[in-house]
Formats: C-alpha cells, structure tokens, sequence
C-alpha cells in the first residue's frame, strides 16, 4: 500500500477505523490484525468508489463490513486468515486505547451489544449526524433515531449493573 494512499485516503479516517476496530476485538493483537485488514482492503477497494456517496461513508462501509467478516469468521473457526502480512507504513496503530481502563470497560459494555448496535453506537459517539449514519447501515434516519435511544439505555443498563 503506498503511503501516500494511506496519508490521503485513510489517515483522515483513522480515528473512526480504530473505533470501529476496537468495538469488534477485545485485545490489541486482534485489535492490529483488523486495523491491518481494513486499511488493506480500503486500498484495494478504491478503485470501486463511484462517488454515490462520501469517501467517508464508503470508509466506514469498509471499515465495519470488513470487522464484522473477521469477527464472524472468528467465531466461526476460532481463528482469522488475513489477506497480507504487511502492516502500514505509517499509522495510528499503537494508540495505548487498552491502557486506559475506562474506554475498555466502556468498549468491554459495546461488545455486549448486537454487532450492528456496535456500530451504530461507535457512529453516534462519532457525532454523525442521523442521515449518514442511515446512510452508512443502509436504514433511514428515523430508525437510526429510535435505535439509538435504545441502545443507550441498553449501555446505562449494562454500566449499572456492572458497577453497582
């Protein structure tokens, strides 16, 4: 992958991307191999952005399919074959998130929920607005709306129990 594809096309996104990742993995080993994974497939995939949407969307389109793929196969076989051994040259990777003991017990209370609720949940705590969002899952913004509440409640729910 050419770093100047990487610094153009994927570094404004990495925020997000690690986000995305980390709701899916639970341990910064797996958390590398999906980063990895959708930085490589976003580079393969470029040529295929048409433009009927935001380079964003289509980032997080990548992004969360690819997450959701490994986390399945995952499930599936116990273990994940990635399509390169080759990391990035340059990037967020080694961002310290798994040391901060508040976040993983905030990511340990969204991997409890639905794999879509992750993501709608890593979407929201993103600020995007309702429209994208639907955009983004394939829904509309209403039903983005109601989900989201609930999930909130959901989150409050697991919070409460785990700390009280």
């Amino acid at each position: 992958m050419s770093n100047y594809f990487y610094q153009l096309s994927i570094l404004p996104f990495a925020a997000i991307i690690i986000k995305i990742c980390r709701a899916y993995t639970s341990s910064q080993e797996d958390f590398e191999d999906y980063y990895q994974e959708v930085c490589l497939q976003i580079w393969r995939s470029r040529e295929n952005f048409r433009e009927q949407c935001k380079w964003s969307t289509w980032v997080y389109r990548i992004s969360l399919n690819v997450c959701l793929t490994l986390l399945k196969k995952k499930q599936r076989n116990g273990k994940i074959y990635f399509s390169s051994d080759v990391l990035p040259e340059t990037g967020p990777i080694e961002n310290g998130a798994f040391k901060n003991e508040a976040l993983n017990q905030l990511y340990a209370a969204i991997r409890q929920l639905s794999e879509v609720d992750r993501a709608l949940i890593i979407l929201y705590l993103e600020e995007k607005p309702y429209q994208e969002i639907g955009d983004i899952l394939g829904t509309n913004a209403n039903n983005i709306a109601v989900r989201i509440n609930r999930i909130k409640e959901r989150l409050k729910k697991i919070m409460d129990e785990k700390f009280n």
